[in-house]
């Protein structure tokens, strides 16, 4: 067969590591690259770099689109206070579109014949890369080796131990994506509906027993501070609050909900930065936005966020939405105070000048000043009309 040029989205995992192997001992062109949406460090890129070349590569290669997925995902998921089933923070699932997206156009550049991924076929993975490869890189052959083979872990590391790469992959009990925007936790006790994940289970431990107060400070929704540190860089402000969240071990949880391919999904997570932002936001939002604000921007955010999660990131009604979210969030200013403690958080209040809770009008359930006692009478007997209309009719329904 024709040897070809092919781009592996490659994580360092087993599965993609498997593949370069594989398809560089076919005699293929490989081309390894690592799309980093902030969840690899240092060490690990450089990890991923000399495996890639031991197990054949051509060439590896970087993308880093941190800040990337942060203008054009992140900004707009807090703007939208976006939590999957009122829970779930899309952590790294989102960033799957955004590598993906960086990996499409490197194969173009390159002139690849094909894209290779190591996605299963009983996830949501499969789809999010498939979709955004079909649409951004059409023409493009897509090879997944895990999904067509159904090949088993221990099938996978015979393969790399026999052809001399010593595979440590050894089956662990829980299974990890680190990301910028969360990590996500399977296996284990995720399995059984039954039960939640022990302590050992996560990643991030109490080392901070002692309570103290965190303060975010957003402009046009955006974080601008953190503790009174300002930040011109968003991504490195969120990995600030991280820090101080993950001291707490903040940001716990398990979410179950439905998978793009129509079975229930459970996945664990430790998420503290997205939980503290999120909700140091929506609080912002209660004191700076309108009624009707808040509410139609409830409406679109939710279909946001399930867009994204389910792969249609690519769907021309997503700036739409956001041009809408960006709108929204031109009055909300202010910095927000929460109270940190072991295992959880409260907020505490804000301080913003376009806190409409400093009404001149009146204090809720104190004082009024924009209003008589008549006038409130007349507005009440007007807003009760078509009620007293109804049961005047129908007196044999009333409560």
């Amino acid at each position: 067969m024709p040897k070809k040029k092919i781009v592996v989205a490659f994580s360092g995992g087993l599965d993609t590591s498997y593949t370069v192997m594989r398809l560089a001992n076919e005699g293929n062109e490989v081309y390894a690259a690592c799309a980093n949406t902030g969840g690899f460090s240092a060490e690990q890129l450089k990890r991923n770099e000399e495996n890639a070349y031991r197990l054949g590569a051509k060439q590896y290669v970087t993308l880093d689109v941190t800040q990337e997925y942060y203008e054009k995902s992140l900004k707009y998921m807090i703007f939208g206070n976006v939590l999957r089933n009122n829970c779930y923070p899309i952590s790294v699932s989102s960033e799957r579109i955004f590598q993906a997206l960086a990996i499409a156009r490197y194969a173009r550049e390159i002139g690849a014949d094909a894209i290779a991924h190591g996605s299963t076929g009983a996830g949501n993975d499969q789809i999010r890369f498939d979709m955004t490869f079909l649409v951004m890189a059409p023409g493009v052959e897509i090879i997944t080796l895990t999904r067509d083979e159904a090949l088993t872990r221990q099938e996978e590391v015979d393969y790399l131990n026999a052809h001399g790469f010593a595979a440590d992959f050894t089956r662990l009990k829980y299974s990890y994506n680190v990301g910028i925007w969360g990590t996500s936790i399977c296996g284990g006790e995720i399995l059984d509906s039954a039960q939640g994940l022990p302590e050992e289970a996560y990643l991030k431990h109490v080392t901070c027993q002692e309570e103290s107060l965190l303060r975010i400070t957003f402009k046009h929704g955006e974080i601008v501070a953190v503790d009174g540190e300002p930040f011109d860089d968003k991504v490195a402000a969120i990995q600030k609050i991280e820090e101080r969240g993950a001291a707490y071990a903040i940001g716990r949880d398990c979410n179950v909900g439905d998978t793009i391919i129509g079975i229930k999904g459970r996945v664990g997570f430790e998420a503290a930065a997205p939980k503290l932002i999120i909700e140091a936001h929506r609080l912002l939002e209660k004191y700076t936005l309108s009624k009707w604000q808040q509410y139609w921007k409830d409406q679109v955010a939710n279909w946001y966020g399930m867009f994204l999660h389910e792969s249609q990131y690519l769907e021309p009604v997503m700036p739409d939405i956001e041009a809408m979210l960006d709108s929204s969030q031109r009055h909300v200013n202010g910095t927000v105070i929460l109270q940190l403690r072991p295992l959880g958080f409260e907020t505490v209040g804000v301080e913003s000048a376009d806190d409409l809770l400093k009404s001149k009008l009146g204090e809720y359930g104190e004082m009024q000043r924009g209003w008589t006692a008549d006038d409130a009478k007349g507005f009440i007997k007007v807003l009760s009309t078509p009620l007293r209309v109804y049961y005047g009719i129908h007196p044999d329904e009333k409560r």
